[in-house]
């Protein structure tokens, strides 16, 4: 598998190589840039590659035959080479922010002035790949070997640009064990209480994921807690001190890391309701997948013991694993095993229920409806049920037994 990833982080490179190759051809300059070159000099692995260039946006379409103009007026495109998207920006100066995330006009320049108008001095590398070459405008180089993250030029004017840059902030500090100079600290504690509602709730999440792929969810929460930007984005947690919050999430490492998404924010929660665990999806703007599974995880949390019925859909349910799982990583050892052996215990009781209902068999036919002189209607769905209910709560396995209790013989 290790190998497999380097040869495809090798074919990105030659891919993106290929792109300043041709780029240089037509007489226009072009680099690697941001956050490849920071994981470059870093040495970690990186899967993506971003570009910038002189040329400018329409000279880059008539270049290459396959182009998406995803921000034609700021100068960005995609470059797609064998099904890669490679982002392609033209070195520009922003002018001015109208609503602390946009730009309201961008004047295309050089690669010293594209550097200079970008967010930390970490992401304001470049790398010619044509000579091996970094090019620092910035002092982003000295900054990675010191181990700080500091906002390039006024760092307040970076934040109030784009208030997401805070955000963004808290997860490089947290993935790469950096220290954050102290006026870009000082300058997200004033800009913080700005953080909303200029930022879309979206990117934020995407910054949160981000940070749960390199699973530092956990100290990013907590570092912008520290930071203020955890209260602005859930007000209810404005009282929560610093030592509650750590033990909130203490499970996160254990938790099955392709559980989705909500499991990790909802442990910011421990008290949820299904519908506050809608609500906070809701809030999230998540997905579909996202608010089914926080529905299910919290209901499951009250099943009674004995309902042989529910615990049957439970397990038969493809989320059960990621729930099995999540309610282990919230007990001690000895717990641990008590719980498991409850389960396995109370799955073997009710395998053959279970089987009918991943394999989605009735416990009746229709022809034992239509005997009955039933019309097809929503009675039989009615009649299907009871009847997968009647058979687990009763322990049945016989169509016939299941047949005597729906449809009991009259009183003579």
């Amino acid at each position: 598998m290790r190998s497999l990833l380097r040869q495809a982080r090798m074919d990105l490179y030659s891919d993106a190589k290929t792109i300043v190759e041709t780029l240089h051809r037509a007489g226009f300059i072009a680099y690697f840039a941001g956050g490849w070159v920071r994981d470059f000099l870093l040495q970690v692995p990186s899967d993506d590659i971003d570009i910038a260039t002189n040329a400018p946006p329409e000279v880059i379409q008539t270049l290459f035959s396959k182009t998406v103009p995803i921000g034609i007026k700021f100068g960005i495109l995609l470059v797609i080479v064998h099904d890669h998207p490679f982002e392609v920006a033209t070195f520009r100066q922003d002018l001015g922010y109208k609503d602390g995330r946009h730009p309201q006009q961008v004047l295309f320049s050089s690669a010293e002035e594209d550097a200079k108008r970008r967010d930390f001095t970490i992401n304001g590398l470049f790398f010619d790949p044509l000579h091996n070459k970094v090019l620092d405008f910035v002092g982003g180089q000295q900054d990675l070997k010191a181990g700080v993250l500091r906002a390039i030029g006024n760092p307040l004017d970076r934040l109030q640009e784009d208030r997401l840059r805070m955000i963004r902030a808290s997860r490089l500090t947290c993935r790469f064990g950096l220290t954050m100079e102290p006026s870009t600290l000082q300058a997200i504690y004033q800009v913080a209480p700005l953080l909303l509602p200029a930022i879309a709730i979206e990117r934020i999440v995407q910054e949160f994921k981000k940070a749960h792929n390199f699973q530092v969810l956990d100290a990013m929460l907590e570092n912008l807690h520290a930071l203020t930007l955890l209260q602005e984005i859930f007000p209810s947690l404005r009282a929560l001190c610093p030592g509650e919050l750590k033990q909130r999430l203490k499970p996160y490492r254990a938790y099955p890391f392709d559980a989705p998404f909500i499991a990790f924010i909802a442990l910011l929660f421990p008290n949820l309701t299904v519908q506050g665990g809608s609500d906070l999806c809701h809030q999230l703007k998540l997905s579909n997948k996202d608010c089914l599974f926080i529905q299910f995880l919290l209901r499951f949390q009250t099943l009674p013991p004995q309902d042989r019925y529910a615990w049957t859909h439970f397990y038969a349910d493809p989320k059960s694993p990621w729930v099995l799982a999540i309610e282990q990583a919230h007990l001690g050892p000895l717990d641990q095993s008590a719980k498991r052996l409850s389960h396995e215990q109370r799955r073997d009781t009710l395998r053959p229920y279970i089987q009918h209902m991943v394999e989605q068999q009735k416990w009746i036919d229709p022809q034992d409806l239509i005997d009955r002189g039933i019309p097809q209607g929503p009675r039989w769905r009615q009649l299907f049920q009871e009847a997968e209910k009647v058979a687990i709560d009763e322990c049945l396995v016989s169509k016939e037994e299941i047949l005597k209790r729906i449809f009991p013989a009259p009183l003579t």
